[in-house]
């Protein structure tokens, strides 16, 4: 096993698709921008040199603007044999390309009894990304989870953004990986060639008192909270999903069993929001106190003032899971 060694969260990404595609010549890389690194240099080594000078352009591709494109000819690379990631930029532009995702590499494999295989990587950067406003701040990972055939990933930390990314080139199926905008340059302890397995949670702290269930970057202020929470003398759970489709019920059904109550917090749009499946389940399976936080049915302002309105951060956070626990 590797030592860990501290990079940043687009470098735990870019090291994973560099040690795939040495093992594998049937990986490659296509969107825009890549050429030079990617828009978060997500696309660049350790060196800071962008991964074609590594691998050339014929794996690691230049495209047009034209996500319907892109994502077309990636399911046809992947029907073909190939290992195909897509860069789609921002999960706002993604939705160009929808008909793509959902109608084709979504259902190849069901609707051709298994001959078809669509081993194809999405990545679809998520969330408010400071100053960028309604159409470049959109978290929709509840959209894909509900799509049958789609794997869905938000990785939290750099060392899952390695792991996870790992685990998603092994896959074999069609994954929405949804890493988020803000945390590109947040540095961690990785091990490469560690995979995450997918659908495993992460526990962050313990607690007795209240779990709190979240994602992505999300999982930062859950923590912030849970602190200010165990000054007020709440200990709370927290749990990082990591994996929103498969998410892993066994871990959150035991914790809830330990703490008799749920909280679950995620920067979309609570309206719909993924944490309306797992508050269900939750009820359904379980006598729990149960609640979701997420942010209000408004579009991502440009003013800062109105972008702190659609943000879900640690007092509210806090506040949310003190009101549960006095329910």
């Amino acid at each position: 096993m590797s030592a860990a060694v501290t990079m940043t969260y687009a470098q735990g990404a870019a090291l994973a698709l560099a040690q795939a595609m040495e093992a594998d010549p049937h990986v490659l890389a296509l969107g825009e921008d890549l050429g030079r690194g990617g828009v978060f240099g997500q696309y660049r080594d350790a060196d800071g040199q962008p991964l074609v000078k590594r691998f050339g352009p014929e794996r690691i591709v230049d495209t047009p603007i034209s996500e319907s494109t892109i994502v077309g000819a990636a399911v046809g690379m992947a029907l073909a044999g190939c290992k195909p990631v897509v860069e789609l930029r921002v999960v706002d532009f993604a939705l160009c390309a929808i008909d793509e995702v959902v109608n084709q590499a979504a259902k190849n494999r069901y609707m051709f009894g298994g001959q078809g295989r669509v081993p194809l990587v999405m990545r679809m950067p998520i969330g408010i990304w400071s100053s960028s406003a309604a159409q470049h701040s959109q978290s929709l990972e509840a959209w894909f989870a509900h799509i049958p055939g789609l794997v869905v990933v938000t990785p939290g930390t750099a060392a899952d953004n390695h792991g996870l990314l790992l685990a998603a080139l092994a896959s074999g199926d069609p994954v929405i990986y949804m890493e988020h905008k803000e945390l590109w340059g947040v540095p961690g302890e990785v091990v490469p060639g560690e995979v995450v397995p997918l659908g495993k949670a992460r526990t962050l702290r313990e607690g007795a008192d209240v779990t709190i269930v979240s994602w992505s970057r999300q999982v930062q202020a859950c923590a912030q909270a849970a602190e200010q929470l165990a000054a007020q003398g709440v200990q709370a759970e927290v749990i990082d999903l990591r994996t929103i489709w498969p998410w892993d019920k066994a871990a959150v059904l035991a914790s809830v069993a330990k703490t008799g109550r749920l909280l679950v917090v995620h920067e979309a749009i609570q309206v719909a929001g993924f944490g309306a499946e797992i508050a269900a389940t939750v009820a359904e399976q379980t006598n729990a106190k149960v609640a979701r936080l997420g942010a209000p049915r408004i579009p991502v302002g440009y003013a800062p003032t109105l972008e702190a309105e659609a943000r879900v951060d640690a007092a509210k956070i806090a506040a949310a899971a003190q009101q549960l626990v006095r329910r």
